[in-house]
């Protein structure tokens, strides 16, 4: 029985190639139509994969364990929705030493404080537009930010406390205040009202949500003396030694921090604890919006393609008349000619799937290349795209099928 059904499905599958070399240019043209389709689909949602890697790779930077207390809360608008956190006082100097020298939990601790956004950096003639970043920082800064030096070294705890004025800077600052290939390691730079030696070349993060290369990083205790003003707000950054310990770590954290706080125990924190990614998050999740709007765009241009389809496997089926009187006056029965109309629409769909399926992966893999993000293959959506053009098929199929089982076979002959 099994290989009787299979006879018959091989004899459908050459009678419908048959066909759809015979009127090719159609044909082409609807596998043209779903291809597109589908390419707009899958290429799109497999570049959206590509940004959410991206996104998640470049906060995976930052340390994907990471956690920050820190005092000034953040206003985050994405679409229709506003993230906002309470602002508490400021997190003083005393305190952040006396989190780092009394946190003694297995994992790295990094004070760092903000000094400017706005700062300009000058070397003999050249300078820098007043837009660059200053970062005052420990040793421990990189270790929990991402950061990595590329030249030169970072600065040690010693050379904090004897307040060394020593900068790391970032690829964008040297590239403006110095020529192609001269050495910046050991030059010494202006930055506001301080001069300072540099020891360090940031290795470059490029143009990412996390990627800020035009930035100077300062020991904080030199951030002090240069950018002093009231209240300065210092942030802990805590990176623990093993993910497993992770939340453990966060609650030891609170505890300690509360304790320098001087919270009793049914007081509200009055500071906050993020983890580094709840912003990649946020971010993944307002592409969803995105996600849907090609989802629609590919829905769109299906059922256009359903359409087109249905119409050539109409016209087809007038053209090919006095083939299915023929089929059927030699004994083909009605479910065989349906079969064979139907198994012709889901043909074409699927080869047009194949082709909008190669296209969307390359597209989106372009992507991919752009954001330096790794290859995808998206397996899930080549399988709804298969799913897909079946379905198309399907549709765009059955009344034509219909059409053409129900016709008469003596009429059928008799039609010129």
């Amino acid at each position: 029985m099994l290989m009787k059904y299979l006879a018959i499905l091989r004899e459908i599958y050459h009678i419908s190639s048959s066909s759809i070399r015979a009127n090719m240019v159609r044909a082409v043209l609807t596998i043209l139509i779903i291809g597109f389709g589908i390419m707009a689909l899958v290429g799109i949602l497999t570049a959206i994969d590509s940004i959410k890697g991206s996104i998640s790779n470049q906060f995976a930077t930052m340390g994907a364990n990471t956690f920050t207390i820190e005092s000034r809360g953040m206003n985050v608008h994405l679409g229709n929705k506003q993230y906002r956190r309470k602002n508490y006082a400021y997190i003083s100097y005393r305190q952040a030493r006396e989190f780092k020298e009394r946190f003694n939990f297995p994992a790295i601790t990094a004070i760092s404080v903000y000094a400017s956004g706005t700062a300009t950096v000058k070397q003999k003639s050249k300078k820098t537009n007043p837009n660059v970043t200053v970062m005052g920082t420990d040793e421990n800064y990189p270790l929990t930010a991402g950061y990595e030096v590329s030249e030169g070294r970072y600065f040690s705890a010693q050379e904090i406390e004897m307040n060394r004025n020593f900068v790391v800077i970032g690829k964008d600052v040297e590239k403006k205040i110095f020529e192609k290939g001269e050495s910046a390691i050991g030059k010494v730079i202006s930055i506001g009202s301080g001069k300072f030696k540099i020891i360090g070349i940031l290795k470059e993060k490029g143009s990412s949500v996390m990627g800020n290369d035009n930035i100077c990083l300062l020991p904080y205790s030199v951030v002090r003396q240069y950018f002093s003003r009231p209240n300065m707000n210092y942030s802990i950054s805590v990176t623990p030694q093993s993910i497993t310990q992770y939340e453990l770590t966060v609650g030891q954290a609170e505890s300690l921090f509360r304790i320098i706080r001087n919270l009793h125990v049914t007081d509200e924190s009055d500071f906050n604890i993020t983890k580094s990614d709840n912003l990649a998050k946020m971010l993944i999740e307002n592409i969803k919006y995105v996600t849907i709007a090609a989802t629609i765009i590919g829905m769109v241009t299906l059922f256009g393609a359903a359409i087109g389809l249905m119409n050539i496997m109409l016209v087809s089926v007038t053209e090919r008349t006095r083939e299915i009187g023929i089929r059927k006056a030699i004994g083909a029965k009605r479910s065989f000619i349906k079969q064979q109309f139907l198994f012709e629409a889901i043909l074409i769909c699927q080869y047009g799937g194949v082709v909008g399926i190669v296209l969307g992966i390359i597209v989106g893999n372009i992507v991919s290349l752009i954001l330096k993000s790794a290859f995808i293959i998206p397996w899930h959506w080549m399988v709804a795209g298969i799913l897909l053009c079946t379905v198309v098929g399907l549709v765009s199929g059955i009344f034509p099928a219909i059409k053409a089982s129900k016709l008469d076979p003596i009429i059928a002959l008799r039609y010129e």
